[in-house]
């Protein structure tokens, strides 16, 4: 591993990509190899960000939030190919299993009802009332905003706790992981400041943000499903922290995120075999209807698309095939690798205009697996 070039990356994205305050944490084999932080909380720089900075992770949330789920199946006689309705009564697609819902396949992304995502019964109402976007089987489009409420209604049914509760029951205090689903006041004061970002003229011009600017599209109406929290400004705010929304609320450290996948991979004992052979496994892959590019996803995590010789299409998740994680709208990122035993976490403040992972988490990605070898 060369470090150097790690760092020199790192640091590069506040020379010359515009980062304000971040943090990079880099395990192997169930301990922390590199940990960075630099940078400011605030544009007012009056608070500096170091390691214990905490940030909102946006969808980098949906790895950690699934890892519940996946737990309470296997612990209570189900697997991922059992019907969502087994659990959950009134799920509307009575035929479709937990593998298709978190892989993205059950067209509940967008809501005809509307609903508040603070209220948690009335999108659970409104998600019950959907008729499904496409015939289940027939194609996947990213749930950015309805997923976490697919994930915390069969949690609940399950455990009778809400799914941030039993994240921290069950992951997170097992870990001392400072990852949180619904943060207390008292870790307030530690919590970074997102910043928006500029709008640049190549990506106004993707497929992905014309239908997202166009209203009445499916992508419109998914990043609205339900409606609240659509502001940066309004992620900055105690109701956003203290929120359990598993699909976008979660505030993390770097650390913490990159910890949470060495438990993934099985560096660190906590998850079943079974559970993480959900985590890592093939579902769906290809053009997704919602992000309007190739897609791969497992059992609530994403992974590299692939090409018609099994290699990848692009590597947003190392070298590996076998890897998996989840991102986070404006930059935040984090996955793991079973094949090299390597996990990854990069958290930072000023985001990009982006819902994949862009050239800040990337570039050191591509550092980190440049003299990575992978077992054949």
């Amino acid at each position: 591993m060369n470090i150097a070039a790690i760092e020199n990356e790192f640091y590069q994205n506040f020379a010359e990509r515009g980062e304000l305050g971040a943090s990079l944490s880099i395990w192997r084999d169930g301990e922390s190899v590199v940990e960075l932080s630099h940078g400011w909380r605030d544009k007012k720089q009056e608070h500096e960000w170091d390691a214990q900075t905490l940030v909102p992770i946006y969808s980098a949330t949906k790895g950690p939030a699934s890892s519940v789920l996946l737990m309470l199946l296997d612990e209570n006689g189900l697997t991922p190919e059992s019907r969502v309705c087994q659990v959950w009564e009134n799920f509307p697609n009575e035929q479709a299993t937990f593998a298709e819902m978190m892989s993205h396949q059950c067209g509940l992304a967008a809501l005809d009802k509307i609903a508040i995502v603070h209220d948690f019964d009335a999108v659970i109402d409104a998600i019950e009332s959907q008729s499904p976007s496409w015939e289940l089987g027939s194609a996947h489009g990213y749930h950015p905003r309805t997923f976490g409420f697919l994930l915390d209604k069969p949690v609940r049914i399950l455990s009778g706790k809400s799914l941030g509760e039993m994240w921290r029951e069950r992951v997170a205090d097992r870990l001392d992981l400072d990852l949180w689903i619904g943060l207390p006041e008292s870790e307030h004061h530690r919590m970074g400041t997102l910043y928006p970002g500029k709008s640049e003229l190549a990506e106004l011009k993707s497929r992905f943000y014309k239908e997202f600017n166009q209203p009445g599209t499916l992508v419109r109406k998914a990043f609205n499903s339900p409606k609240g929290l659509h502001g940066v400004h309004e992620m900055n705010t105690s109701k956003a922290w203290q929120a359990e929304l598993p699909a976008m609320s979660g505030v993390s450290t770097a650390a913490a995120l990159a910890e949470f996948y060495q438990a993934c991979i099985g560096e660190i004992d906590l998850f079943s075999d079974d559970v993480r052979g959900w985590m890592q496994g093939s579902q769906v892959m290809g053009r997704d209807l919602v992000l309007c590019t190739p897609t791969h996803f497992s059992c609530g995590f994403q992974k590299d698309p692939l090409g018609v010789n099994g290699e990848k299409i692009r590597s947003h998740y190392g070298s590996s095939v076998t890897s998996f994680g989840h991102p986070g709208a404006g930059g935040s990122h984090a996955f793991g690798d079973p094949d090299s035993g390597l996990s990854f976490a990069y958290t930072m403040n000023q985001m990009d205009l982006s819902v994949l992972p862009g050239v800040k988490s990337l570039n050191i990605i591509n550092a980190l697996f440049a003299e990575v070898a992978h077992p054949s």
